[in-house]
């Protein structure tokens, strides 16, 4: 399926007739910078990851600019806005959560602003969770502080109910914070407000720890896995020195996509053999991953060893009637298999070794975000409310090309970003870990 011009345009509620004061009150009238509509960032066409979306020979496809505008569309006195932070826990939702408060309040005035608790369960009466007000003073000492205050949930609620749930408490604009599900809800909640014909924006802002959310080049949170993900691997790196035959297995997070494996080991070049769901792999013959860790330790002595959690399923029966309450088919555990089979090889083989194994998955998902992470959301966080703020409605706040813009739900939702296996950072992996190929 290939892209129409009209798939980046981006939805607005109406014109933009109010003059924004918003630069005479943050900059105090000294730079007046606002986006022009008319400037577009390109999308790379010849990128690996979007090559089979467009036709060959078309004008490429550009992306809204995200930013402030001269006019907007919801008068900040009388508008109401909510947030609601959904799905896993990931490092910087407090400073979205912050940013965006602190930019409404301050930046445009808006007095209105509400928490919705524990994610699309907080617009369900049956829940009874009680709505939260948000103050400068409610979020000014978030950052270092994980996890949301907002809470969370995992599952699907009833769309019209949440619809219901919002033209009761008149809410102007809506910021959802979550990952693929929440912004599947999000384009499914701005549809109904579509069709019942209401004045209510829907500003998604990407979340996802793995890093795999298509049209995003990065979302936050992903730095500081990486950061905690090298610290690991240090770890097991020291373990696996300390011992004759010493190996450090660490499972990190990666579902889909290996993006937060693959990066770490390039961060922390201890690593011998990096597993991601994108590139297949064997355990036995000669090319198979037990043989050629059985040839490194007898060369080297030790080896480290980084997996993905999505990695390696095909060794597993699939048990397509286990679901989480997201709706995803839970996996097998790679990593507990692992250390399973390696200790078995190497007990049949008589080969003396020690093996530690590392799961820093909840630990990494929970913590506040690092200082690269927490600046990244600022920026999330305040381009979220300026296109709210203009009437914009049904997108996500990206960033791609080094610039933030507005990414239609339609474009995003339903895909997946991944590792290309002929792709550059791969093309790095191999050359790091000189692991090569583990296919027979």
């Amino acid at each position: 399926m290939f892209l129409e011009s009209t798939d980046t345009e981006i939805k607005t509620l109406g014109n933009a007739r109010i003059p924004t004061s918003y630069y005479d009150q943050m900059l105090d009238k000294c730079v007046r910078e606002f986006v022009n509509e008319k400037e577009k960032i390109v999308i790379n066409v010849y990128s690996n990851e979007l090559a089979d979306t467009f036709k060959k020979g078309e004008e490429p496809r550009a992306l809204e600019q995200a930013g402030p505008r001269k006019t907007i569309y919801f008068d900040p006195s009388k508008l109401r806005c909510a947030l609601v932070t959904c799905g896993g826990l990931c490092p910087g939702l407090n400073d979205i959560i912050r940013s965006i408060v602190l930019e409404l309040f301050h930046g445009y005035k808006v007095k209105n602003i509400y928490g919705i608790k524990y994610g699309l369960q907080g617009f369900i009466p049956k829940y009874g969770h009680e709505i939260m007000e948000l103050l400068p003073e409610s979020v000014e000492n978030i950052l270092d502080t994980g996890g949301t205050i907002l809470g969370s949930s995992r599952g699907h609620q009833d769309i019209d109910e949440i619809v219901d749930s919002l033209e009761r408490m008149n809410i102007g604009i809506l910021f959802m914070i979550g990952g693929d599900g929440t912004l599947m809800a999000a384009s499914k909640i701005a549809d109904s407000i579509t069709a019942r014909g209401l004045k209510t924006s829907i500003i998604g802002i990407p979340k996802t720890i793995d890093n795999d959310i298509f049209m995003v080049s990065k979302s936050f949170g992903f730095d500081t896995a990486v950061d905690v993900a090298t610290i690991s691997i240090k770890g097991a790196h020291n373990e696996a020195l300390a011992y004759h035959n010493g190996i450090g297995l660490i499972k990190l997070m990666g579902r889909h996509s290996g993006f937060i494996a693959a990066t770490a080991t390039l961060a922390q070049q201890d690593v011998n053999f990096t597993l991601v769901p994108e590139i297949d792999f064997d355990m036995e013959g000669p090319n198979g991953l037990l043989n050629k860790l059985h040839t490194r330790l007898k060369s080297r002595k030790h080896a480290v060893i980084v997996v993905a959690e999505g990695a390696g399923q095909k060794f597993f029966k699939l048990d397509t009637d286990k679901y989480d309450e997201s709706g995803n088919i839970r996996l097998n555990d790679i990593g507990v298999f692992l250390k399973k089979e390696i200790t078995d090889y190497f007990n049949k083989k008589d080969f003396p070794f020690s093996l530690k194994y590392i799961d820093p998955s909840y630990m990494i998902r929970s913590l506040s975000a690092n200082a690269n992470d927490s600046v990244f959301c600022g920026f999330l966080g305040r381009n979220a409310v300026h296109a709210g703020m203009a009437g914009k409605t049904k997108l996500i706040v990206s960033h791609w090309n080094n610039h933030f813009v507005h990414v239609p739900l339609k474009l995003s939702v339903g895909k997946r970003k991944q590792i290309v296996p002929n792709g550059r950072l791969w093309r790095n992996i191999l050359e790091a870990t000189g692991q090569g190929s583990l296919i027979n």
